[in-house]
C-alpha cells in the first residue's frame, strides 16, 4: 500500500494501520495540523515542515517554562523539521520530502503551492502515486477562492454560527476552533479514502476541503427545512429544537443538569420519575410532535421538577430510571471522573520540559491495529538535521551551509560546527 523502499528511522514509525505511510505536513494553525496529526497517531511517519518563527498554534493557548501546551498535542507523533519555503532552495528541499511522501498536507491560500512550483503537477510528476490534500476557506475555486479562510469567519459562512447561543443575544462561538477540527477531520478521511482507491488505480489525486463547507455540512437538518418550508433555523439556546424534552434545567442547589428524553420510551421513563404519568395522556404531551409544539410548558413541568432536588441526586435517580442526564462537565470535573480513568482517555506522554504532559486519547479506538501517541509535541526544527540527513542524504557540511543562510532553522544549527563535524563532512 505504501512506499516501502525509504528509509524510516525507529522512532517514527507507528504501529496504526497507517504505518509505513510518509506524510508531509505543509500546513499551519489547526486544520492542517490537526489533520496531520490525525493520521500520525493511526501510524503515519508525519513531518512538519515549519517556519523558523515557528506555527501560529505555537502562541496560542497557554504555555509553561516557555513550552506550548497546545502544541504539545497537536504536533505529537511528528518529526519537525524548520525549512524557510519563501527561498528558492528551502523549496527545493520540501519538494524532494513531498517527492518521496504518499500524503502532503497544506492550508494555504488557494495558488499559493503553484507560485512556489509546488503544485500538483510539479510534485506528482515524479510521484503520480502522491495524494495531495488541500485545506482553504473556501476552496480551491469559485467567487470567494482567494479571501483569507479563518475557521470562525467560514463558520459565519456556514450557517452554524446564526444557530449557536442564545435567541436574545448575538450568535456566540464554540470557545475552540471548532470548525478548523471539522475540516480538519474531514481532510484525514478523505486522505484514507483517497490511499484505498490508490490500491485500485495505482494513482493519488488532490483533495478539496473548504472550512465553510465542512461546517456547512453539519446544518444537515435544516437545509432541506428551508427549501421545502421555509423555515430559517435561529438559535435555540440550550434547547435542541423538535427534539422535547432536551434542554438544561435548574437543580435546587443553583446547578444545571442536561435532560434528553424526547424520544416517546424515554419520556413515559421521565414522567414517570417524575410523578406525573398522567402526561402520557395529555394531547399536548402525548407524542413527540405535539410535544414539539408545546416545547415551553414541557420544560417549565421538567425544570419545576429538577429544581426539587439537588443535582448529585438528580443524576443518581435519572440514571436509575435510565434517562439520558448529566451535569456540565468541566475540566475538573474530567480530571476526576473515573469512567475517564477506566477508558484511559487522559493520557501523559512525557515531554523533556514539562515532564508528563496530558492529553486526550487516540479516537477512535481500533481493537485489531489501534493508534498510539509515541511522543509529545516536540520544538520547532527539533528534527530538521536528522530529516535532511536521513531523508535526503545530505552532508553536515551542506546542513551547516542551509543553516548560515537561513534557508533551515534548527536545534543546534546556528552554534559553530565542530572539528568532528568537519571530519564527516
Amino acid at each position: 500500500m505504501f512506499s516501502k523502499d525509504q528509509h524510516k528511522p525507529e522512532d517514527s514509525t507507528g504501529q496504526g494501520p497507517l504505518a509505513g505511510c510518509r506524510v508531509v505536513e505543509l500546513g499551519s494553525t489547526v486544520a492542517g495540523p490537526f489533520c496531520a496529526r490525525l493520521l500520525a497517531d493511526f501510524g503515519a511517519d508525519v513531518i512538519k515542515v515549519e517556519q523558523k518563527e515557528g506555527d501560529a498554534v505555537r502562541a496560542m493557548g497557554k504555555r509553561k517554562n516557555g513550552r506550548s501546551l497546545y502544541g504539545a498535542s497537536i504536533f505529537r507523533n511528528k518529526r519537525i523539521v524548520s525549512i524557510d519555503l519563501r527561498k528558492e532552495k528551502g523549496r527545493e528541499l520540501v519538494r524532494a520530502l513531498c517527492e518521496q511522501a504518499d500524503i502532503v498536507v497544506e492550508n494555504f491560500r488557494p495558488g499559493t503551492l503553484e507560485r512556489w512550483g509546488l503544485g500538483y503537477e510539479n510534485l506528482s510528476a515524479n510521484n503520480p502515486r502522491l495524494i495531495l490534500v488541500r485545506i482553504s476557506g473556501y476552496g480551491q475555486d469559485g467567487p470567494y477562492s482567494q479571501r483569507p479562510g479563518y475557521g470562525v469567519v467560514c463558520e459565519a459562512v456556514s450557517g452554524i454560527r446564526e444557530i449557536t447561543g442564545d435567541p436574545d443575544r448575538p450568535p456566540a462561538r464554540v470557545a475552540v476552533s471548532m470548525t478548523d477540527y471539522i475540516t480538519g477531520l474531514y481532510a484525514a478521511f478523505g486522505a484514507t479514502l483517497a490511499v484505498v482507491d490508490r490500491q485500485r488505480t495505482g494513482r493519488g489525486q488532490v483533495i478539496d476541503a473548504a472550512l465553510y463547507e465542512a461546517a456547512f455540512s453539519f446544518m444537515e437538518p435544516h437545509i432541506p427545512a428551508f427549501q421545502q418550508l421555509g423555515h430559517v433555523a435561529r438559535r435555540a439556546g440550550a434547547k435542541l429544537p423538535n427534539h422535547t424534552p432536551n434542554s438544561l434545567y435548574k437543580t435546587s442547589d443553583d446547578r444545571y443538569i442536561q435532560i434528553t428524553a424526547g424520544s416517546q420510551s424515554v419520556f413515559k421513563r421521565l414522567v414517570e420519575l417524575m410523578g406525573k404519568p398522567e402526561l402520557l395522556a395529555d394531547p399536548r404531551f402525548a407524542t413527540p410532535t405535539a410535544r414539539s409544539r408545546h416545547e415551553g410548558e414541557i420544560d417549565a413541568l421538567v425544570n419545576e421538577w429538577t429544581q426539587s432536588l439537588p443535582l448529585k441526586e438528580l443524576e443518581c435517580v435519572l440514571e436509575e430510571a435510565a434517562v439520558p442526564a448529566s451535569r456540565i462537565y468541566d475540566m475538573t470535573d474530567i480530571f476526576a471522573d473515573p469512567h475517564y480513568r477506566a477508558r484511559q482517555m487522559l493520557i501523559e506522554p512525557r515531554d523533556p520540559v514539562l515532564g508528563p504532559v496530558a492529553m486526550a486519547n487516540v479516537v477512535p479506538r481500533l481493537s485489531q491495529n489501534p493508534g498510539e501517541v509515541r511522543w509529545a509535541g516536540r520544538e520547532k526544527g527539533q528534527d530538521t538535521e536528522a530529516v535532511l540527513s536521513q531523508e535526503l542524504g545530505l552532508s553536515v557540511s551542506e546542513i551547516r551551509q542551509l543553516a548560515a543562510a537561513d534557508v533551515i532553522y534548527g536545534v543546534g544549527l546556528s552554534e559553530p560546527h565542530s572539528a568532528e563535524d568537519s571530519a564527516h563532512a
